[in-house]
């Protein structure tokens, strides 16, 4: 069993690949706002002091991961999905759309796909890691950019619907999130098919 997060990379480049994808998404768990995939490719050999799964680091961290690799990546692709899509495809067809129009979106294209827990339909090999965004490096990059991505979509928003504290949950279902959605009702930013949300709608539809 590899360990290493850059023990995926470095078997894959052994064997004479060249641009080894990271795909992750940001988003799938919250009952507001857009979902974002990201996909990455580093260069053969590269080490990033730091680099762990998004979730596991400081948005202080994050924010300068996320510089760094937009400078020293071959390629960053992302993709967003709005709130309408994801009510649309659900959270799961929606981050597997969204992971494989990264793929395709990239210049040099990626000969090698790694992904956290995503089976995708390519025309290149690809490997599906539990847990991928510990376990590979460029997973966890394509984490990092989606997450600081996603985070910075919310705090957008939040400047229009403030009353909902997006800046500080962005978005998850926490104990705030749902006084304030019992409070002010469901806006265009919450997704109708999670739900809390869901319910809510109902009850106010019945006032009518």
């Amino acid at each position: 069993m590899i360990k290493d997060i850059y023990g995926y990379e470095e078997d894959l480049a052994s064997k004479g690949y060249k641009y080894i994808a990271g795909c992750d998404e940001a988003g799938r768990g919250p009952m507001a706002g857009p979902l974002v995939a990201s996909s990455v490719i580093l260069p053969i050999g590269y080490k990033l002091d730091r680099l762990d799964d998004s979730k596991k680091l400081t948005k202080k961290v994050r924010d300068e991961l996320f510089d760094i690799i937009m400078r020293d990546a071959i390629e960053v692709s992302v993709t967003v999905v709005s709130v309408e899509d994801v009510d649309r495809l659900n959270v799961y067809a929606a981050s597997k759309k969204a992971m494989t129009e990264c793929v395709k979106k990239f210049k040099n294209k990626a000969d090698y796909v790694l992904t956290d827990c995503m089976p995708l339909d390519l025309d290149v090999p690809v490997l599906s890691l539990v847990k991928g965004d510990s376990k590979s490096a460029s997973i966890a990059a394509a984490s990092v950019i989606a997450k600081v991505t996603r985070d910075r979509i919310m705090e957008e928003i939040d400047k229009k619907y403030p009353m909902y504290g997006f800046k500080k949950h962005k978005g998850y279902v926490t104990k705030y999130h749902l006084e304030m959605l019992e409070k002010y009702g469901v806006s265009e930013v919450h997704r109708k098919s999670f739900a809390p949300v869901k319910n809510k709608l109902y009850e106010q539809q019945k006032l009518f």
